[in-house]
């Protein structure tokens, strides 16, 4: 069984529900505190032993490449002041990973089409995909977490999820699973975005996956589906025959920050980890 090496981030949204804060910054790039919240997923990926980071960006998105880069003329101008702690912080922003990779996805179709982009890059590995809206605050990283469920299974697909009210299944990929364990269940049903009426449970899929390489396969023939976007969830369905995609239900608390509300929570949270009164 090979182990997960990789990382995806679909980063190539336009980020429109915070307009006109995303108008020229990228939406993965508005700070919780002060980090911006691809930072904060980057480090879990690398938290959890991943090595290689695959960003799959669009147009206006060049600061998320430069906020990893490295900055000489910042670096000599924070030692010359004698800024040690600050020289560190700009230093660690990048962690010792092996390779960070930048694909442009050339038009928005999707989640899935923004996976398929990935494959020269993940080739016939298992991989990681992260979608840093959802912030997890977890002392194990929820990306851990998953591959550790992997490694117990033997391999196969790993879905983070979560119950949630069932009013909100429409924002969702919503499982059937039977369970395992207490945390663990295969999946033996997956849709995208049901309305309520029609969701077979109220078990969602989040923004933390590993996946077989063989997803690709499916990525490439499946038709459009919701919203006419190459999905996800519906290349996952093609692959519930054989059995062994799975759905961990990880330990931590998840800020959905594709959300004004969830974004302000979130920043509340972090501030009083950090020690600020709010």
């Amino acid at each position: 069984m090979k182990p997960v090496r990789k990382a995806v981030f679909p980063v190539a949204g336009l980020g429109t529900r915070f307009l006109p804060a995303t108008k020229a910054m990228p939406k993965e790039m508005l700070p919780v505190v002060d980090k911006p919240l691809i930072q904060y997923a980057v480090e879990e990926a690398a938290a959890a032993g991943i090595r290689q980071m695959i960003f799959i960006t669009g147009r206006h998105k060049r600061s998320i490449e430069d906020h990893f880069d490295r900055a000489p003329e910042l670096e000599a101008e924070l030692a010359a002041k004698g800024k040690g702690e600050l020289l560190e912080i700009v230093k660690n922003i990048s962690p010792e990973t092996d390779a960070f990779i930048y694909i442009r996805q050339p038009e928005p179709l999707g989640l899935g089409h923004a996976v398929l982009c990935a494959e020269p890059a993940v080739g016939d590995e298992p991989f990681a995909v992260i979608l840093a809206d959802d912030l997890i605050d977890a002392v194990q990283p929820a990306m851990g977490q998953l591959m550790q469920a992997r490694d117990a299974r033997g391999g196969g697909n790993v879905l983070a999820v979560e119950d949630v009210p069932r009013e909100e299944t429409s924002r969702y990929g919503i499982v059937s699973a039977q369970a395992i364990d207490d945390r663990t269940s295969r999946v033996t049903h997956i849709v995208e975005k049901p309305q309520p009426a029609d969701a077979p449970s109220t078990l969602a899929v989040l923004g933390r996956y590993v996946l077989e390489p063989g997803i690709f396969d499916h990525l490439r023939t499946i038709p459009r589906g919701s919203g006419g976007e190459i999905q996800l969830t519906d290349a996952i369905a093609q692959m519930l025959a054989g059995g062994e995609t799975y759905a961990y239900r990880y330990a931590g608390q998840r800020f959905d920050c594709g959300s004004k509300q969830g974004f302000l929570d979130a920043t509340v949270h972090y501030a009083r980890k950090a020690g600020y009164k709010v």
